[in-house]
């Protein structure tokens, strides 16, 4: 059997840490191979070793048969090994073409020849059905095409073998769609593909095969026609995961948030939530089921202060809070819970213990005065480490940034949950994080609507909405075109009015 790559027995430490041990990994040509496994199990880690990112304290790299050193990226890329990173690595303010040919820029008489690169790059687009505009600024164009761009980088320096880093993690349901037919034409055309993700449902639908990881350890390799999610799920986490999330029926009481004709504008001055009225009541979690961009980011930063509100009115607990300032917002009683947790809920060059502070260290038993505490920080650090098994690899002054997505998120919701708040806002929660996680987060929401808190959970993924939510109010530009009960709806009634063919007012809006 030819193996392209083939990575044998790696071994890869963080001082004492022991991020991959003795990993083996075979990829065939013209395969789609899935490397599987929970948040910070070292998967990242490993295919960092193979594009160069890192050395390897053990272990052997064999491209096509030949052991090599890949010391750095720019002989990963000799040897036609690509990556797609998760979080792009691109220039906001450089055209399409720009970001593709950076670092390998082809002139002509001395000056860099743009007009070259794009009709290379134009081509490359329709070969692969990738239809990017060359001449776009990044800016401009969505999540989605931001990450064809990072796949034509990586097309344009010669790849024949592409690792795809949790491509699907900031995608939507239609785009996720659009990549999967991507990767298989990059197959018919003889590329060979490392697909790292958690999402099971991907994994049966796109690979051949799947390697597991857990823990670093190599668990061991599977044909995925001969597999199944439950299986899988039980390799990756080591126990076995129940998909369905167990809750009784719902109990609300008062009502702790009340939204009327709430109207809020984006950065260009246009409104984006028209009107929106919405109740949650103590006892219930309130899910808002919706395609992104339809008004979800502009209130929730509404109703948490992020975001001016331009007419309409946000009450909390009865109290008026349109317009507060964030602070004031959080201690009426709002934990939130952001979409963005690099952006909004961490500062990631702090220790992880310093983040888990970031929203009381002004507060007694914290602080006294204007003088802080650190060792109540620690101690509060280290019981919200344990309390919701935030893997942190060197306890609480390891740089947030250092912990993989799962645990960053656990230790958010650790600190939020932690204020006891009347009203958690969790949006997208489970955005880029494996079952066992999911699991987690799932049941400490359903924990906080048992403890009689209104929870508005936020979410682009509807099996989660319908799942743990006991009311569903569907957005549509920018307005709550219906309500359903998620024990009588269906995921296809749910998509149309989705897309705008509600019940309520056929073909469009009010």
């Amino acid at each position: 059997m030819e193996y392209v790559i083939e990575m044998l027995g790696i071994r890869k430490e963080f001082g004492s840490f022991v991020a991959n041990n003795n990993i083996t990994l075979q990829l065939k040509k013209g395969e789609i191979h899935a490397l599987l496994g929970e948040n910070g199990a070292g998967k990242s880690t490993l295919m960092n070793v193979l594009f160069g990112l890192y050395q390897p304290e053990g272990g052997e790299i064999r491209v096509r048969g030949k052991a090599v050193k890949i010391a750095n990226p720019n002989i990963a890329n000799d040897l036609g090994i690509g990556m797609v990173h998760q979080h792009f690595m691109l220039v906001e303010n450089f055209t399409v073409t720009e970001n593709i040919i950076l670092g390998s820029e082809p002139t002509k008489m001395g000056t860099v020849n743009i007009k070259d690169a794009a009709k290379k790059v134009q081509a490359l687009s329709e070969k692969y059905g990738l239809d990017v505009d060359p001449y776009a600024k990044i800016e401009d164009i969505t999540v989605g095409m931001q990450q064809r761009v990072e796949i034509l980088k990586t097309l344009y320096r010669g790849a024949e073998i592409l690792i795809f880093d949790e491509p699907s993690a900031s995608l939507t349901p239609q785009e996720i769609t659009e990549l999967i037919q991507i990767m298989r034409r990059l197959i018919e055309e003889g590329k060979s593909i490392i697909l790292i993700t958690h999402k099971l449902k991907e994994i049966m639908e796109v690979s051949d095969r799947v390697t597991i990881i857990r823990k670093g350890e190599g668990i061991g390799t599977v044909v995925t026609a001969e597999t199944n999610p439950d299986h899988l799920a039980e390799l990756m986490v080591g126990r076995q995961v129940e998909f369905k999330t167990e809750k009784t029926a719902a109990n609300p009481t008062e009502e702790v948030l009340h939204i009327e004709n709430l109207v809020v504008t984006d950065y260009r001055n246009i409104d984006k939530v028209k009107g929106l009225n919405l109740s949650i009541r103590k006892g219930e979690i309130v899910g808002i089921a919706g395609i992104d961009g339809n008004g979800q980011s502009e209130l929730i930063e509404a109703i948490t202060g992020l975001r001016r509100v331009k007419s309409g009115s946000v009450k909390l607990n009865g109290k008026d809070v349109t317009n507060m300032k964030p602070r004031h917002i959080t201690e009426e009683g709002v934990g939130h819970i952001p979409q963005d947790r690099h952006k909004h809920g961490l500062v990631l060059d702090f220790p992880i213990g310093h983040n888990i502070a970031l929203q009381t260290y002004y507060q007694s038993p914290i602080a006294k005065g204007i003088v802080m505490n650190y060792k109540k920080v620690s101690e509060k650090a280290q019981q919200i480490i344990k309390e919701y098994d935030v893997r942190t690899g060197n306890g609480e002054m390891t740089p947030a940034r250092a912990l993989s997505g799962g645990n960053q998120q656990k230790a958010i919701i650790g600190r939020e949950i932690d204020r006891n708040p009347d009203l958690l806002i969790a949006a997208l929660p489970t955005r880029g994080l494996d079952v066992g996680a999911i699991e987690f987060i799932h049941s400490r929401l359903i924990e906080q609507r048992d403890k009689g808190k209104a929870v508005l959970l936020v979410s682009f993924e509807l099996d989660e909405v319908m799942n743990v939510s006991d009311r569903i109010a569907v957005i549509y530009d920018g307005q709550i075109v219906d309500e359903l009960d998620p024990k009588a709806t269906s995921e296809q009634e749910l998509g149309l009015l989705m897309a705008g063919q509600s019940k309520k007012n056929k073909g469009g809006n009010d």
